[in-house]
């Protein structure tokens, strides 16, 4: 108890404490896999010392993955955080504006005329292309104002359009195997990724990212009501603006690397918001480096999970995800009684 007071009233003590947790677990996730590996044989592939066997299942196939699980997690995490605070809704997630299933779509599109065989690379790039999309058209039909409401129902438009013609697609799938790419991309997984899918993704993801830390400065006055948020001087187009764009750009760019990863949004704000404050400003860094965190250890458990098949890193967090949102439903009603 004693330790959670002083995260609660040192918040560079929470961000220090949830930074070494992570770099410690991606360092641990070196030498876990199909091929487990010691600390002193992942240390010198690490360094590309040794063994070239090593140096190759360190270099070119485990730190990549590791490096873009932390990524899109905490993309996923900043960005839920993000959202909630600027629709002041606890419940809010990366998929209430719809850029989740429009990046899905477009990966689905990539894979359905058969684009993925041709060119590796346009599945993500699609899949980025149709989020960029999704977000000026929520900016469109939401017209001038922008309010909260009309972003929320602009948002489930697309995201309801967008699940149409992903499972449009899936049902006009030319044969068994679309299908069946189809769907696996769509589970989730960060296997067989490489440095050339952190150079695609990753400048989306830093601009995303620096847009939503941006904003964590005008979110708190939020709380308050926008009409008070508004007298204090807080411009609340460019804020909302902001924060889609933000969320937009490190959504998509993190739906396009390793498909559909649920409820890393929801859950890692929830977890540190009441070590925050309450803050929603203070929020989005510790949410960010949590979803990272839980991400990465949900990737190390799709690994060593035993079994010929590998699961699927969006089953394992819709698992982990699905009874966490359970009971925050059941909580927050019991909180309004």
């Amino acid at each position: 108890m004693a330790f959670l007071s002083f995260l609660r009233t040192h918040p560079y003590g929470l961000n220090l404490t949830l930074a070494t947790c992570l770099g410690l677990m991606m360092f641990v996730g070196l030498f876990l896999g199909y091929a487990p590996l010691g600390v002193a044989d992942a240390t010198q592939g690490l360094l590309g010392i040794g063994d070239q066997r090593y140096i190759y299942i360190i270099q070119d196939i485990r730190l990549p993955r590791i490096v873009l699980g932390a990524l899109v997690g905490g993309c996923l995490g900043t960005a839920g955080a993000a959202l909630q605070g600027l629709l002041r809704n606890p419940l809010a997630d990366p998929g209430v504006i719809g850029i989740s299933s429009s990046a899905g779509l477009g990966a689905v599109i990539a894979i359905y005329f058969g684009l993925s065989s041709v060119y590796a690379f346009s599945v993500p790039a699609l899949a980025i292309i149709f989020a960029i999309g999704a977000m000026f058209i929520l900016i469109w039909l939401a017209g001038r104002d922008t309010s909260i409401l009309t972003l929320i129902l602009a948002g489930v438009a697309i995201s309801s359009l967008a699940v149409a013609l992903t499972s449009l697609a899936m049902n006009l799938a030319p044969n068994p195997y679309s299908l069946s790419d189809i769907v696996m991309w769509l589970l989730g997984s960060l296997s067989n990724r490489s440095y050339s899918d952190l150079a695609l993704s990753g400048p989306f993801m830093a601009v995303g990212l620096t847009l939503l830390f941006a904003a964590a400065r005008d979110l708190p006055a939020l709380t308050l009501g926008e009409d008070t948020a508004a007298s204090m001087g807080v411009n609340l187009k460019r804020l909302r603006l902001q924060v889609i764009f933000g969320a937009a750009l490190s959504v998509g760019a993190s739906v396009a690397i390793c498909g559909t990863v649920s409820f890393i949004g929801l859950i890692a704000p929830h977890l540190v918001r009441p070590l925050t404050q309450h803050d929603p400003g203070r929020l989005l860094l510790p949410s960010g480096l949590l979803g990272a965190l839980i991400l990465v250890l949900a990737d190390i458990a799709v690994r060593i999970a035993p079994g010929a098949i590998e699961l699927k890193l969006g089953v394992v967090t819709a698992l982990l995800g699905a009874p966490f949102f359970l009971w925050l439903i059941i909580y927050t009603r019991r909180s309004m009684r």
